[in-house]
Order: C-alpha cells, then structure tokens, then sequence
C-alpha cells in the first residue's frame, strides 16, 4: 500500500467528482508510469472507473477513503486467483498498488475489452461453481462477511435522505436481523465473491467469461452469492424464466427452494435501496429510484418497474 498526496477529495465533504478527481487521476497514473491523457470516464458513483486509451488499463479511484486494506486484499486477490488459472479481472505487472492520492485509493486493472459486453447467466453459475470449489490461502486474510453490520453502517452514513424514510429503513433493517439470525444455511460456508451477479461478469477478447469486482471477497455462507440472480429473476424480471433455470442447472442448487430465501431477499434487497440511498446527492437519476424503491417497500407492491444501476 502506497501513498501519495494527503489532503484533498478524499477530505470528508469535498465533492467528488469529474473535474475534482482530474489531478488525482493524473498524480495516480504518473507514479504507475501510465499515461492518463485522454481517459474516458465508464461510470461515477461508488467508484470513479476510467479507460486509458495509451494502455489497456482500467484505473479504479474509490468515493470511500477507507477501503485501503480492502482494496489492497482485492489485489492480492486478484494475484492468487490468477495463480489458480480461475477467470478474473487481473492486476498490470509491475504496478506497485494500491495507492492514496489526495487522501482517495486508486488502483489498476487490465482491461477485459474495449467495449463493456456482459457475460451469460449460465456462465455466471459455471464461474462460481468453480469458484466455491477453491481452498482460499490463508495469507489472503478475507473477513467473515457480516451483512448486518454492513447494513447498519451504510444507514449510518445515509444523510441525503429524509428521516422518515431512513427511520423505515433502520426499522426494517432491526426486524430483518432477527430474522437472519434464525436462518439456517444448507450450502458449506466458505469463500465467495460477494457481488456475484451478471453485471460482474465480462467477456474478454478472446470470448471467455471473467469475473470483476473483486473487493467483496469473503468468508460466508455461499447463498449469498446466488441470491441476487434470484432476486433479479424473482422480484425485479430483470433475468427470464428461461435463464435462472439455466442458472440453476449449471450451479447444481435452486435458492428459491430454500426456507430462508425471502429473508435473503429482503435484506439483499435492503442493502440494495441502503446503496443507491448514497447516491442521491450527485444523481438525479438515483434519485427518482430511490423514491420508486421506497414506495414500493412501504406498500409492498410490485418491483417489475425497479431499474438496474
């Protein structure tokens, strides 16, 4: 773990956007030896990820200024999964990462492809199939994943909102714990992706199936990583019957038989409306769906018209 500048847009209440994170940009890319000149901004919300068009490079620079070790695991994630030969976004050689510039972490990936084109649902249920199968090293030092906990940190951290509406969420987040503490979990417990769902899963040039996102890495029971392909088939239609079927099949495992599967849902689905809560204050757009999630948990009515972020 490397630093760089101290205070800056990492500084709590500094805005973190395009035009502030310019120099940051710059500053990170010259001590990676990379050229930043040029570099297309993909997407701005928890994390500010560009292309750089001088290399095939994705530069990562994270809002939270607190996911140091996080980040630094990701990486050493990323280097064991590729000593495994498993189908993972991985680290450029010789880059010395993660680094802290102005007070943000920043780290450098290798591009799948110039353009973003997602993988299958099958391939998706292949990939962590396979990826339950492995033995994590023990030098890797993943954390046991504690949903509530991260639940009840990110309401914390909720100011964008309006009281009542956070005052629901908390109240739904305590009658929820008590429910998961009750679940019993039928698959073995052990390393998962964390964030597994289609949208972390790219194709490579060459045709193959990758997984991204690799900070979420941790211990837990493995339903959490098929829960949200559920959830998206389930309650958001966002998948068909046809591919959750074809899901299910290639994992070996249908969650929606499970006992425990709405309490799951519930709070995956919380943590979700939890996240795009965070968002409000630098996009119209999440906004309009934050209010769209909160109606439809105060009413119980439908999802069908919840869009994906």
């Amino acid at each position: 773990m490397i630093s760089g500048s101290g205070e800056g847009v990492g500084d709590k209440g500094a805005e973190f956007t395009a035009e502030a994170l310019a120099p940051v940009l710059r500053e990170a890319c010259s001590a990676a030896g990379l050229d930043s000149s040029g570099a297309d901004l993909l997407r701005l919300g928890s994390n500010a990820v560009y292309r750089l068009p001088s290399s095939p490079v994705i530069v990562r620079i994270a809002r939270d200024p607190s996911v140091l070790a996080e980040m630094d695991r990701a990486v050493k994630v990323a280097c064991w999964l590729e000593t495994e030969h498993f189908p993972a976004t991985r680290v450029p050689a010789r880059v010395a990462q993660p680094l802290v510039v102005a007070g943000l972490v920043v780290t450098f990936w290798e591009s799948v492809q110039e353009n973003e084109e997602y993988a299958t649902v099958g391939e998706l249920a292949d990939l962590l199939r396979r990826l339950h199968w492995l033995e994590e090293p023990d030098s890797l030092g993943l954390p046991y994943f504690d949903p509530l906990a991260k639940l009840t940190a990110s309401l914390e951290g909720l100011d964008a909102i309006a009281g009542e509406d956070r005052e629901f969420l908390e109240a739904r987040a305590a009658g929820l714990a008590k429910d998961y503490d009750r679940l019993d979990f039928v698959l073995p417990f052990g390393m998962i992706h964390g964030d597994a769902n289609i949208g972390n899963l790219l194709r490579r040039r060459d045709g193959r199936a990758v997984v991204i996102d690799l900070d979420g890495f941790a211990l837990a029971p493995r339903e959490w990583d098929l829960i949200l392909t559920a959830l998206y088939y389930d309650r958001y239609g966002w998948h068909s019957k046809t591919e959750y079927a074809e899901f299910v099949h290639r994992y070996g495992f249908d969650l929606m038989n499970w006992p425990g599967y709405d309490t799951l849902a519930d709070l995956r689905e919380l943590m979700m409306v939890a996240w795009l809560g965070h968002q409000i204050p630098t996009s119209e757009r999440s906004a309009d769906e934050f209010g769209r999630r909160m109606r439809a948990l105060r009413t119980g009515g439908s999802r069908k018209d919840w869009r994906p972020f």
